[in-house]
């Protein structure tokens, strides 16, 4: 009975981000006001509040520790995989082939980015996706193009994040990008603080992408469509020197 009562509790009274508090308050009120207008209202205010609640939810995740484990900083569905430079906002990070950094991923001209895509039922609190110091952190503004679309990389509003991995020669970048109605991004990191992998640092409110970019010669173990957990799933590993992955749909 006990293990039962924890089940209920665990599955019911999952954690609320505190960002999303002022949410639920304003819903919660919109819906006492529609229920004394109408009945048929007030429950239709009731499902969009247990919604909200639901959207801000942030549940425990238990995160792989190993050195060198690259976990999915965001819950959602793999949407693209693709050979790309670096995000413009991280050119001052980049070496070059006559005055290289030392950094793996910032010497590289192409690397893998691997991106998430969040809809609104998904989590939306995003996780680290490894152990390191955080190198750099830059807010870029931008449009809000749907986030399953290629170019919202380097169109949509975005905070991007480069990570210097801890034990190696290289950074990693993570990218909360806005999607068609996401309005608001927040990222708590700053240069300089040391971070460890499935640790929370923001959110995005509302459907959203995360892009993570990977080291040079590492390639995912994650393939197009399949389904992540932030803080849990593991995208990559550096001692890793397994093929690209691809998958098929079962039922």
């Amino acid at each position: 009975m006990d293990d039962l009562i924890k089940l209920i509790k665990k599955t019911l009274f999952i954690p609320i981000h505190p960002a999303g508090y002022p949410f639920i308050t304003i819903f919660a009120i919109v819906a006492v006001l529609l229920a004394q207008a109408s009945i048929s209202l007030g429950w239709v205010g009731l499902i969009l509040t247990m919604w909200c609640v639901y959207f801000f939810r942030n549940p425990q995740r238990t995160t792989p520790v190993k050195p060198g484990l690259i976990i999915s900083p965001a819950d959602g569905v793999i949407s693209l995989i693709q050979q790309v430079a670096l995000p413009p906002e991280l050119d001052d990070c980049k070496g070059t082939a006559a005055a290289p950094t030392g950094d793996a991923l910032c010497d590289a001209e192409t690397v893998t980015r691997v991106s998430v895509f969040l809809n609104v039922f998904d989590v939306h609190v995003n996780r680290i996706a490894a152990d390191g110091e955080i190198k750099k952190v830059v807010y870029h503004p931008g449009k809000f193009l749907s986030a399953n679309l290629d170019k919202a990389s380097l169109e949509n509003e975005r905070s991007t994040v480069l990570m210097k991995m801890n034990g190696y020669n290289t950074s990693v970048a993570f990218v909360q990008i806005a999607g068609l109605v996401a309005r608001r991004i927040i990222c708590k990191l700053a240069a300089g603080q040391q971070v460890r992998a499935g640790d929370i640092y923001g959110l995005i409110r509302f459907g959203s992408r995360v892009d993570i970019y990977l080291p040079p010669g590492i390639n995912p173990l994650v393939c197009l469509g399949q389904r992540m957990i932030g803080g849990e799933t593991v995208i990559a590993d550096m001692s890793s020197k397994e093929e690209a992955r691809t998958g098929d749909i079962r039922g």
